[in-house]
């Protein structure tokens, strides 16, 4: 080998220059062509600065430079036989001699880009040379690459996390929350996984998502009963390291949870669900025997293990909450008058707007003895649930009283004293405002009212006549001072006439063109006129409808409204009217009862 063939060699990674000078080569050569390699005699120890004798150390040192090369070079002729081998290339190309054909050659990769081979990583890149010659270049980059793959791999188990954790949080329903956990954890940490809740009231929930064709998982569910489950599982909901368990793929098999699967086929795992004080519930997870699970894995399985159980503990509770929530509100809400001979209510109730259906308005009646009743209507201070609460304990001191007393003022006397204990003793400060009364039936089939004021607007009632009549009731607000100032007035309602209470929500609705106007009693002494002949229910939404409209969507207080029309005698209190055709063609009004 000559000079003149190694002289257009470049490394490509421009360590190495390209000289003029001739050079001896340092590598392994056995190249089929008759070669002799030449270099001038150099004398060393009296080496001066040309070039030349810079390049004939260059060549003494050769084979030490090329060995502590990053990459390893097979120079190749134009026929791919290969010509020379680095030190280097040997090692990592073992089956790479000189002479041999390098295309076809088994182990090697004859393209540019990176290859496993002799379970090392090697990247490979060809540089063409002068004269159709070629160079490959081969570096070990396993290590590398090895790292930056566990790089890779860690990141996507953060991203899991992190798309786990986001999806996790959104679910406020156990049902949704469990489906969640089983859909996200197939085909990232499973083939098939199955969640299993802590049994309630001895029957145990489970939901599945088994991989699909289209990469989709789908989702079934089920009911065990706890005595059903397997041991594993048992285990696991005891917190007893439940992954350690024998038999554990017998009975996942056993269950029905791998269909068309076989113990020796998968490789499962089981992992409990922390909660507050117990796990939550189980997952079990399960993949083909091939794909073993690894520490590093069940590290990323415990780690969404701890979120499904933060999830489905925060869904839990959420719905423990809205349970009670949703019973006390229902016991809050204003309670429907009860029936009367002679009587037809009619009611409305709009609580200020926050996501709660209770508020600090009220009305409601209760029978009497004689078959009349007391009904009442009225205001608490404050909106909310500690209005709506200081209005249940309001009712529930009504409730106990009216049966010890049935004379509106001196009844509401008693429950102002009752107020006042109550509020001193909790250090609340809130008071009411209440319209209280008594209806009975007359003989002419009318209604004789007896109304006490506490603080509170006055009722209006609509005559026969059309007119709007203003009651004169006034008096002192309710939890306030002892022995308040009540005002008491009666009436008599004939048979079509209909008295109406309503809340502060009504009149000091803002509204009209500027926005910050009140409706006002005279508006709404305006709106009604004429509407003597509605049904009470029908009064009680039109009430509703105008402060509605006047509103315009703007918030409000809460609103309340009672309305009782003397029906007549022997006429039952309706609640629903309708227009029944008459068999003569005619259309006449009909009731339903309450």
């Amino acid at each position: 080998m000559t000079g003149a063939d190694v002289r257009d060699i470049d490394p490509g990674d421009g360590r190495v220059s390209t000289p003029s000078a001739p050079r001896g080569s340092a590598w392994r050569s056995g190249t089929p062509r008759t070669a002799t390699v030449t270099s001038p005699a150099v004398d060393l120890s009296r080496q001066t600065s040309t070039p030349e004798r810079s390049w004939a150390r260059v060549v003494a040192d050769w084979p030490e430079l090329v060995e502590h090369f990053r990459e390893g070079l097979v120079v190749c002729g134009p026929d791919e036989v290969v010509w020379h081998v680095t030190p280097l290339a040997e090692r990592l190309l073992p089956e790479v001699a000189v002479g041999v054909t390098l295309a076809g050659l088994p182990g090697f990769d004859a393209r540019n880009g990176e290859f496993v081979h002799h379970g090392r990583r090697l990247r490979t890149r060809r540089v063409l040379l002068s004269a159709g010659r070629s160079c490959w270049y081969v570096e070990d980059v396993s290590e590398s690459a090895g790292r930056s793959d566990a790089l890779l791999a860690e990141r996507a188990r953060a991203a899991f996390l992190a798309v786990a954790g986001e999806k996790l949080g959104n679910p406020l329903h156990p049902d949704r929350a469990a489906a969640a956990v089983v859909r996200l954890a197939v085909p990232e940490l499973a083939e098939v996984a199955v969640l299993v809740l802590a049994p309630r009231s001895g029957r145990a929930r489970w939901w599945r998502a088994r991989r699909a064709d289209d990469e989709s998982p789908v989702v079934d569910r089920g009911v065990l009963g706890a005595a059903e489950l397997p041991p594993a599982i048992l285990d696991g909901l005891r917190d007893a390291a439940p992954h350690t368990v024998d038999w554990l793929a017998e009975q996942a098999v056993e269950a029905g949870w791998l269909p068309g699967l076989s113990a020796d086929d998968v490789g499962v795992r089981l992992v409990s669900l922390p909660g507050r004080d117990e796990p939550v519930g189980v997952l079990l997870i399960a993949r083909p025997a091939t794909r073993w699970y690894g520490e590093e894995d069940m590290d990323l399985v415990r780690a969404f293990a701890d979120r499904a159980g933060a999830a489905l503990t925060t869904a839990r509770l959420y719905r423990d909450q809205a349970e009670v929530a949703d019973t006390l509100q229902a016991s809050l809400l204003p309670a429907e008058p009860v029936q009367t001979a002679g009587v037809q209510w009619g009611t409305a109730y709009r609580p200020a707007p926050g996501g709660l259906r209770i508020g600090g308005d009220f009305y409601g009646s209760h029978p009497l003895p004689d078959g009349g009743s007391i009904f009442f209507l009225g205001d608490v201070s404050g909106k909310g649930v500690e209005a709506a609460v200081f209005t249940g304990q309001l009712r529930q001191c009504l409730h106990a009283l009216h049966r010890i007393e049935q004379q509106p003022a001196r009844l509401l006397r008693l429950l102002n004293d009752a107020l006042l204990e109550t509020t001193l003793a909790h250090g609340q400060g809130r008071f009411a405002t209440m319209v209280l009364g008594t209806v009975r039936p007359h003989r002419d089939g009318g209604l004789k009212l007896t109304l006490a004021g506490g603080g509170h607007l006055p009722p209006l009632v609509l005559r026969s006549s059309g007119e709007v009549e203003h009651l004169p009731l006034n008096g002192m607000l309710i939890g306030v001072v002892p022995d308040p100032r009540v005002g008491q007035v009666s009436t008599r309602l004939a048979p079509g006439e209909t008295c109406l209470l309503y809340s502060d929500g009504v009149t000091e609705a803002r509204g009209g063109r500027r926005g910050d106007e009140q409706l006002g009693a005279d508006r709404l002494t305006q709106a009604l006129t004429g509407c003597h002949r509605m049904p009470a229910p029908a009064l009680a939404e039109r009430v509703e409808q105008i402060t509605c409209d006047w509103l315009a969507q703007r918030d409000h207080d809460d609103i309340a409204v009672l309305a009782l029309r003397a029906t007549g005698t022997g006429a039952r209190g309706q609640r629903h009217l309708h227009a029944v055709p008459d068999p003569t063609g005619t259309t006449r009004e009909g009731t339903r009862a309450q």
